[in-house]
């Protein structure tokens, strides 16, 4: 083709870098134009659910629009990981706008009054918005109130003791006497076994402990999890599972004996080890900005969840490790396992290490398989925020 020849202007290698990103733009336009559209279904979706009393989370139906949108994107040239990530997200998005709007909620739902003793703080003030989004009347208690806690506790049909783990118990004799025989008295901590064993002592009303398993600055309820320990009163203890469901939590129920046992290894044991790692990292005077230069998505998870825990309060995380009964025991195996590892690589033993390896990868069994999968997707999420 001589200089003088030029492709028609219509064709791809004619459009310039600007125009080719201003077509992007548009597309994305509409993008977002159809998630407003499909998102207008959703409130009418949400509308019929709760008419019929229908529940927000279909698995089923999930399972197959994650199907069908994979086999639609493959037989178009996308990629199935991208469509199946994306409308994961979607479907999340549906889930918590349904219910935003009350898709689980009764029509007929009879406002009650809930008093918040601790409101002002961070989890205190998350359980004021979620019973207040729901539709029901909020009081707040707290240090730098003029409501006394003793008074709301006298006045609410349902209490919440949202106060930290070292004065739970006091607080829970203060005004335990005060609940309504006829009322809730709830608390939130993460330990279980000693002030579920107060509240039943201190009040003669329905009794149900709860830990809420996410910090109050999550961005949304939706599919995180709350476990209740039941302690008396049926129909309370129905009630608190409806609304608690009707903002998309997922419940389980324990034993407080459990749920303490668990938790000396889900909160006490994690958050030993990150405490040991920040402080091993703070006493080799290591550059955090230098490692980054260097960093490996995993190692990069991993200093992100260590220095995310050292940007919340000392107070929360030390009445956790320090009020769970099983505390000890855990950490002396922590640094049991520490010392026994140290002693195998200072040797140089290759097979004793192998061999401990092994054992551990056999304790984990398939879900190493599971680990493998799901941390290579948080993996790739991590290396485009890089």
């Amino acid at each position: 083709m001589s200089s003088n020849e030029r492709k028609p202007e219509g064709s791809p290698s004619a459009r310039s870098l600007h125009e080719l990103r201003a077509m992007i733009d548009t597309v994305d336009r509409d993008i977002i134009g159809l998630l407003a559209r499909r998102n207008g279904y959703i409130g009418e979706v949400a509308r019929f659910k709760r008419e019929h009393q229908i529940g927000i989370r279909d698995i089923a139906r999930e399972r197959s629009i994650l199907e069908d949108r994979r086999q639609r994107a493959g037989s178009v040239g996308v990629s199935t990981e991208l469509a199946e990530s994306l409308f994961r997200l979607i479907l999340w998005g549906s889930r918590d706008r349904q219910a935003a709007l009350k898709a689980e909620v009764p029509l007929d739902i009879t406002p009650r009054t809930v008093a918040v003793i601790g409101g002002r703080g961070g989890m205190g003030r998350c359980m004021a918005e979620l019973f207040g989004d729901l539709g029901h009347a909020i009081m707040i208690s707290d240090v730098d109130t003029d409501l006394r806690p003793e008074v709301a506790a006298a006045t609410a049909d349902i209490v919440i003791v949202s106060v930290p783990i070292e004065k739970t118990c006091d607080v829970i004799r203060e005004i335990g006497p005060m609940v309504r025989k006829d009322a809730l008295l709830l608390d939130v901590t993460s330990v279980k076994c000693e002030p579920l064993s107060v509240m039943l002592d201190a009040c003669s009303g329905s009794v149900i402990g709860t830990h809420p398993l996410f910090a109050p600055s999550v961005h949304s309820l939706q599919g995180q999890r709350v476990v209740l320990c039941p302690g008396r009163g049926d129909e309370w203890l129905s009630w608190l599972k409806q609304m608690l469901g009707a903002r998309g939590l997922v419940l389980m129920e324990c034993t407080p004996e459990s749920h303490d046992k668990a938790m000396a290894v889900v909160q006490v044991l994690t958050h030993f080890a990150t405490e040991v790692t920040g402080r091993t990292l703070s006493d080799l005077g290591v550059s955090v900005e230098e490692t980054l230069q260097f960093t490996s998505p995993v190692y990069l998870m991993e200093l992100l969840m260590t220095a995310r825990h050292f940007a919340q309060s000392p107070d929360l995380y030390a009445s956790i490790q320090m009020s769970n009964p099983d505390t000890q025991r855990v950490m002396e195996s922590f640094v049991s396992s520490a010392k026994h590892l140290q002693q195998v690589v200072r040797c140089g033993d290759r097979e004793s290490f192998a061999e401990n390896f092994e054992s551990v990868r056999s304790f984990f069994g398939t879900f190493t398989d599971q680990a493998l999968e799901r941390s290579s997707f948080l993996i790739d999420r991590l290396v485009e925020r890089m």
